[in-house]
């Protein structure tokens, strides 16, 4: 087995990247967290391997500047697989890639049925990688010599996979499909924060009452405020089931908290007085959350026929277009138009139903000129044909 080190030091981090930035070719990034064990989503360990160069293993949490890392490899392709999933992380610590290749979103795009890193080096390269690290908490100190060969792995052959897929993307005429599709992923921007994160307690929608819920939010707060402080996940400290069963028992002191069997985790006793404070601090505000918040959350598509039938017909009549079209294309609906999209033209069309204002509409929700190249007229087509079949039965009962 190949002896893989930690660079820690600063002068072998500038080592490094000299031998990074001599290089040749694209550079393959990875990065380890530690989600579902630590509050953060702060990379742990960050992977970089390029040709010429070899596998290096940078330790975050000792190099406090990665500026020599992003001068090094700043103006060359970035290799990921779910790019998506790393580049807040690598921004974090000031690491920006001017363009990317991402092997998970490619493979989509070839319609390959599994698109894990493991099936995908399978598939390309015929060579067989060990996943059994993939759920382990990369925070912890020293990190086991089989950690870090199978870190390694993740991108040692990140760029042989990148060349086989840029074949087949050429082959099957997807080349710009791919370009589109990765540069969205490099501009998209992070999702608004949450007005009510504490809404997304598992288990809340047992919970009645407004007082109920200005305590299960406290209660949400409070563990929050502490998996911070402590940079725990959150579940580990008191899992989301106990805090709403704490809310249930509504207990009447400290100690009845304490005898509710259902409030468990790791810190539910230990920090026994920091929950009954929450409790009580929920039960005196005079903020109490409303017991339903707006959404703009379409209905369940089971209930367009009684609540919009013509956009239920709409989408009954373009849902098995784009599935047919994507077939062609040979390739998963979702990636040649995500589902929301599809409903959410579906449930409010433009005034005109054309192949441009069908393309108008889907720009607005965020679709590339690739899909919507594929998918306008298809949709305003299937529109059409929706409004004529009930113009045919209205006929036929007069």
């Amino acid at each position: 087995m190949v002896e893989y080190i930690v660079i820690e030091d600063a002068a072998e981090f500038r080592a490094a990247c000299e031998t990074l930035a001599a290089g040749s070719g694209p550079v393959a990034v990875d990065v380890e967290r530690a989600s579902g064990f630590r509050y953060s989503q702060r990379a742990y360990l960050i992977q970089v391997f390029r040709r010429d160069a070899g596998v290096f293993l940078f330790d975050p949490s000792t190099i406090e500047d990665f500026a020599p890392l992003q001068e090094a490899i700043g103006e060359i392709e970035w290799v990921f697989h779910a790019a998506s999933q790393d580049l807040p992380s690598l921004r974090e610590r000031g690491l920006e890639p001017p363009r990317i290749f991402d092997t998970e979103l490619g493979s989509r795009l070839l319609g390959h049925e599994r698109v894990g890193l493991g099936a995908v080096v399978e598939q390309t390269l015929g060579i067989t990688l060990a996943k059994a690290h993939s759920a382990a908490d990369w925070s912890t100190r020293p990190l086991p010599a089989s950690w870090l060969e199978y870190a390694a792995l993740d991108v040692e052959h990140l760029v042989d996979v990148r060349d086989v897929l840029v074949a087949e993307l050429d082959e099957q005429g997807k080349t710009e499909f791919a370009r589109q599709e990765f540069q969205s992923v490099l501009e998209r921007q992070p999702k608004p924060a949450r007005d009510d994160p504490w809404r997304r307690l598992s288990g809340l929608h047992t919970v009645r009452g407004r007082r109920a819920l200005a305590v299960a939010r406290s209660l949400w707060q409070a563990r929050e405020d502490y998996a911070r402080e402590q940079d725990v996940a959150p579940g580990r400290l008191v899992p989301d089931r106990a805090l709403v069963a704490a809310v249930l028992a509504d207990p009447a002191s400290k100690q009845a908290l304490a005898g509710v069997k259902e409030f468990n985790g790791r810190a539910s006793r230990t920090q026994l007085d920091r929950w009954w404070n929450a409790i009580v601090a929920g039960r005196e505000t005079t903020d109490l959350p409303a017991d339903r918040v707006p959404s703009d959350t379409l209905p369940p598509p089971r209930a367009w026929a009684d609540r919009n039938p013509d956009a239920d017909r709409r989408l009954k009549a373009a849902r098995p277009a784009v599935e047919a079209r994507a077939e062609e294309l040979r390739m998963p609906t979702e990636n040649l138009l995500t589902p929301e999209t599809l409903r959410r033209v579906a449930w409010a069309p433009p005034a005109e139903v054309t192949t441009a204002s069908i393309g108008s509409a889907l720009a607005e929700l965020g679709a590339r000129p690739w899909q919507i190249d594929q998918t306008a007229q298809v949709i305003a087509d299937s529109f059409v044909a929706s409004l004529n079949e009930v113009d045919d039965a209205s006929g036929s009962d007069s």
